[in-house]
């Protein structure tokens, strides 16, 4: 019995030694979270490499990667050039999507909402459904005197860059009274962690607006608001809105492609648009995982459009993608 033991364990010794597979980390933003782990399920399968991105919010991804914890980190909140100086980060998008204000109101299924409206409900300024400044833009909607209930999130937040980000361009009080960041002293509201929580807290509590991330609005079936854009038209998120808002961007490489979509002009532009972005840290010793980082967004680039679209999320156009290409050349990464 002895013997055999011994010779089992000889015969798997080599599969356990020649089990260990090549594994890229990430961590970072939950807005782009749906469609990372859809495409590294999909590169996994055409090369064998692992990728693991762990859905913890901006703020972590960020913290992460400035301490050298992961191979990559995911922000929707772009750092600024003096900051990816400072922590010696390279960041280039990967994707573009947009932020929905979802809300849970029984027979309301159109809901158009001002930036006033907007605004005032997230100051707690308005605090039931029918106030006359939601009722003004939806006529023919019978909305009821139900309390709102507003939930926003608790962690360090991509989304809530981009949301508070519209709302400091579209509402003057916003900006003089809350500002805008990843985390943000609200006026009200029930804290939720993740696009996850926002929207499980949305399908369950009756009378609650919020905003999450547009696929996760439609995986998880919610109700979306038309928002109005910065030209006055009320706009509903999707692809082609998104594209819209989109198409005055200017990626600028020797910004590490700093750029936000909030409040663009254009009459289909949706008003809270962002693109979501990569950080890797710059030093010598991390040549060789940031060129496999780079091979598998190369492979996105080029194999994940598809996906991206059947996700809600519109990729970037080509011409940006090359300009991404010549950025990771340039770092001897491509």
């Amino acid at each position: 019995m002895k013997r055999r033991t011994f010779v089992v364990g000889l015969l798997s010794l080599p599969l356990l030694l020649f089990a260990k597979e090549k594994v890229i980390n990430g961590a970072g933003a939950t807005f782009p979270a749906p469609l990372y782990w859809k495409w590294a399920a999909e590169y996994y399968k055409e090369t064998g490499i692992k990728v693991n991105y762990q859905s913890i919010g901006s703020g972590g991804g960020i913290r992460q990667i400035i301490n050298r914890t992961v191979d990559f980190g995911a922000t929707d909140a772009p750092l600024e050039p003096e900051k990816t100086r400072k922590y010696n980060l390279a960041q280039f998008p990967t994707v573009i999507g947009g932020v929905a204000v979802a809300y849970n109101l029984k027979g309301v299924d159109e809901l158009r909402l001002s930036a006033e409206a907007v605004c005032g409900i997230f100051l707690g300024k308005i605090r039931y459904w029918n106030d006359p400044i939601i009722q003004k833009d939806n006529p023919h909607v019978k909305l009821p005197k139900r309390r709102i209930a507003v939930i926003r999130r608790s962690d360090g937040s991509g989304t809530t860059w981009i949301f508070t980000n519209y709302l400091s361009k579209a509402c003057p009080e916003w900006r003089e009274k809350v500002g805008y960041g990843k985390a943000v002293r609200w006026p009200t509201g029930i804290g939720a962690k993740g696009n996850e929580g926002v929207a499980n807290y949305l399908k369950r509590v009756r009378g609650a607006i919020g905003y999450v991330e547009y696929a996760y609005a439609v995986q998880n079936n919610l109700q979306v608001a038309w928002l109005e854009n910065r030209e006055g038209k009320f706009v509903k998120p999707s692809v082609e809105t998104f594209k819209e808002a989109a198409k005055n961007a200017n990626w600028d490489p020797e910004k590490d492609f700093y750029e936000v979509l909030t409040w663009q002009p254009g009459e289909k532009a949706y008003p809270v648009t962002g693109a979501t972005f990569v950080l890797l840290a710059k030093d010598e010793d991390r040549k060789e995982i940031n060129r496999e980082v780079v091979k598998f967004f190369d492979w996105a680039f080029r194999k994940g459009d598809k996906i991206a679209l059947e996700l809600h999320y519109v990729p970037l156009p080509e011409e940006v993608k090359n300009l991404v290409r010549e950025y990771w050349k340039k770092h001897g990464w491509y």
